[in-house]
């Protein structure tokens, strides 16, 4: 008879694979929520759906790449019926996150990014390479069945990467973070954690919908919020940021306005990318610094206790002088203070 548990291990992969499915749905759906119109082409500044496929592939391990395959097929026939090239780009949009997870494990990439080599290792690894592979893949078979016009093919496939990017800067680092908190947090720097919420509720709709360029003001509550509560803080500040900079450039409103297609989505992609890059690689580093300055005082912490032991073993006990003694050493004092004859 087949125990329990060997039924129980397939149930649960398929469980496994229909949430990661369900997810890269869920996160493609609010891609294309807000997208830019450039030379004629849909594009869309952040997809999500990368970085839910490059955290799925770091937590539950490379065993779920099915879910990431279903959940493009599922994005791309929300959006029109498949043809010919949805096979390739379901293809393409599974092999990058996979090539993704390859090179930051060959790197020794750790889940918790409390190094500065491992927010290195997601930017230009992660993200920027492994990416290459989707937008290229997409691009080359949009052009190859006429649905792209070669000469727009550059502009395009730019877009197409770096949107790509950046999901895996902002999203991966943040569903890493929420997979490792634990339920519920602490509270010991609540007040603080609101003081920042209410600054950035406040700072970043006037950063991005002013018509005055402000958008640098965001930088100091980055660099604040990574001082304080480290990728926590700083990943949570980028994506609102990264939201509501994405919300005004498809508006064409604040510092977006009057602007060409072309440049609106160069400078948002730009201001994406840099603050996402401030925000993670910055968190890493105080991290880093912390855990540290944390090892060196737990060091010192027991050079101090061993010397301390070594100490006492050296020191012999002290004894109290009995009786007996104390009248020898009396009488042998008195003998040496007696005149001679």
């Amino acid at each position: 008879m087949v125990g329990t548990q060997e039924l129980r291990r397939p149930v649960v992969y398929v469980l496994k694979v229909l949430a990661v499915a369900a997810c890269y749905y869920a996160a493609g759906r609010l891609g294309l929520l807000r997208q830019l119109v450039v030379e004629r082409a849909v594009v869309t500044p952040i997809w999500p759906p990368t970085g839910v496929a490059v955290a799925g592939l770091l937590i539950l391990g490379v065993g779920i790449w099915p879910g990431i395959a279903l959940g493009a097929f599922l994005v791309i026939a929300s959006i029109s019926p498949p043809g010919s090239d949805a096979a390739g780009i379901v293809a393409g949009n599974t092999v990058a996150p996979l090539c993704a997870y390859l090179m930051l494990r060959h790197v020794g990439f750790r889940t918790d990014l409390n190094r500065f080599r491992d927010g290195l290792a997601l930017v230009f690894l992660g993200a920027l390479a492994a990416m290459l592979i989707s937008a290229t893949v997409g691009v080359g078979l949009l052009v190859l069945v006429g649905k792209l016009p070669a000469h727009d093919s550059g502009i395009i496939w730019l877009a197409w990467w770096v949107g790509d990017a950046m999901g895996v800067l902002i999203v991966t680092p943040i569903l890493l973070m929420l997979h490792r908190t634990t339920w519920p947090p602490g509270m010991s720097r609540w007040k603080e954690a609101l003081v920042v919420t209410l600054v950035a509720c406040g700072l970043v709709p006037l950063a991005t919908r002013s018509s005055v360029s402000l958008l640098f003001l965001v930088y100091p509550l980055l660099v604040w919020a990574a001082l304080r509560f480290r990728l926590a803080g700083s990943m949570l500040c980028a994506l609102l940021t990264s939201i509501l900079a994405t919300i005004a450039a498809t508006e064409h409103i604040g510092p977006f306005a009057r602007l060409t297609p072309v440049e609106v989505m160069m400078k948002l992609q730009a201001f994406n990318g840099t603050m996402a890059l401030t925000a993670l690689l910055l968190s890493a580093v105080i991290t880093e610094q912390r855990n540290t300055r944390l090892s060196v005082e737990q060091a010192c912490q027991e050079l101090v206790e061993v010397l301390e032991h070594l100490t006492a073993a050296d020191t012999p006990p002290s004894r109290a002088p009995t009786d007996e003694a104390t009248g020898e050493a009396d009488a042998k004092r008195g003998e040496r203070r007696e005149p001679p004859p």
